[in-house]
């Protein structure tokens, strides 16, 4: 497949995740402020605190995600796109089909 395919697809999923965690972290943050439970002490389940940091780490890794999805774009655009950024080798066709955002070979990363 071709690289900025599987890099638009990419992108396009990432987006897709990014919009989904970001609608459940504004859901978490608007259920804290309907409520005054002390959910502190519910034997039954993960804590408000808990659902927020959680589902903000994941915004922040879908964040780096992307921006590392259009780094990878940048470097297709400049002729970079399949070299390792240490030894400047060839990055295996295999890895970067399986992590298009891949920026060492294997042996580097």
């Amino acid at each position: 497949m071709d690289p900025r395919d599987l890099l638009a697809a990419e992108r396009a999923e990432t987006l897709a995740r990014l919009a989904a965690l970001r609608e459940d972290f504004a859901g978490v943050v608007d259920a804290s402020r309907d409520t005054n439970a002390d959910d502190e002490h519910d034997p039954e389940g993960h804590t408000i605190a808990f659902e927020r940091s959680q589902t903000g780490a994941l915004v922040r890794q879908a964040e780096h995600h992307l921006a590392e999805v259009d780094a990878a774009v940048a470097r297709l655009d400049a002729g970079a796109y399949g070299r390792c950024e240490v030894c400047g080798g060839p990055i295996a066709p295999a890895r970067l089909e399986a992590r298009p955002t891949a920026r060492r070979c294997v042996a580097h990363a």
